[in-house]
């Protein structure tokens, strides 16, 4: 059974070791915690020359589950703080979750 309360998981791509960074800032407008999963980005010299900046291979991704209404605060922290005009050089986006099971309401 899963509960009725709204949620969104929010991905936050970042330059290995901006994980705590991402965290901190989900944090201090309302994220309770998230889960980070190490990964290599593949994205070659276009993409470079594209955005702007030196693309490091090795990132974290962090998976953060927040109720909906605090999705656009989180997000907008996120690229504030961690951003890609920041060493963290982050994206991130988010994605509707149908069904939630073990959280309660807080």
């Amino acid at each position: 059974m899963s509960n009725t309360f709204s949620h969104e998981v929010i991905f936050c791509i970042i330059n290995s070791g901006f994980s705590e960074n991402v965290m901190d800032s989900a944090k201090k407008v309302g994220a309770t915690g998230g889960t980070v999963i190490n990964a290599r980005g593949t994205a070659g010299k276009d993409a470079e020359k594209f955005f702007g900046v030196t693309v490091d291979p090795e990132k974290e991704i962090v998976m953060i589950l927040v109720p909906a209404d605090k999705k656009d605060d989180v997000l907008h922290a996120l690229y504030k703080d961690v951003g890609l005009d920041s060493p963290g050089q982050g994206i991130a986006f988010s994605l509707p979750v149908d069904s939630v099971v073990g959280l309660t309401e807080q």
